[in-house]
């Protein structure tokens, strides 16, 4: 934990810290994403890819990919001196979503990144947070050399409600993905304050 004082001579102040997921299909950035903005070296469980996984991992769209998260990533930014994100970046393949409700455990909210050229990918990482009411931001990774879309066109083909962020993002991109963060705070506050107003009669 960080402390930090605001003033000579205070006390320290312990700041609010917040766990957001990043979430997507495999091989479309989401490593990347937690190294290009946090400050600490992040901690990577990847592991090369192996001949027993080729027949269940899609590497079609990814053929250069030969690693692959098998537990987590785990980065932390401090977005201002009383403000610090901790960031959990989820593994893509099926066969590890087990862990995905430990990681969803006290998460403010989530990224679901998105890559245009496998945009299937990312549907059972929205269906898995609109299922547990987890605030998320859609991320499209905007590849180069990938066909760029308008975000209106990428939140019809998810079928987003219309209270959902869609931004372009480059997740090498430290500012790119530090503003994707800023608006999963953002969007999972306006989520919070929207559900304590009482209902209209």
């Amino acid at each position: 934990m960080i402390f930090k004082r605001s003033e000579r001579g205070t006390a320290p102040v312990e700041p609010v810290t917040l766990k957001i997921l990043v979430a997507g299909g495999f091989g479309v950035g989401k490593t990347t994403l937690v190294g290009a903005v946090s400050e600490i070296k992040p901690l990577r469980t990847e592991e090369p890819l192996s001949e027993a996984g080729r027949p269940v991992d899609d590497t079609s769209g990814v053929a250069d990919k030969n690693t692959t998260t098998v537990a987590m990533d785990f980065g932390r930014i401090t977005v201002r001196e009383n403000l610090v994100l901790y960031l959990f970046g989820t593994p893509g393949q099926d066969r590890f979503w087990f862990l995905w409700d430990e990681l969803a455990t006290g998460s403010l909210g989530a990224v679901v990144l998105a890559d245009t050229r496998r945009l299937e990918d990312c549907f059972a990482a929205v269906d898995y947070f609109e299922r547990r009411s987890i605030p998320f931001v859609v991320g499209v990774n905007c590849f180069d050399g990938a066909a760029r879309y308008p975000a209106q066109d990428v939140r019809q083909a998810l079928d987003l409600d219309d209270s959902v962020p869609v931004v372009l993002c480059d997740a090498r991109d430290r500012q790119s993905v530090k503003d994707v963060l800023i608006g999963v705070v953002e969007h999972a506050m306006a989520t919070a304050a929207s559900a304590r107003q009482p209902a209209a009669t």
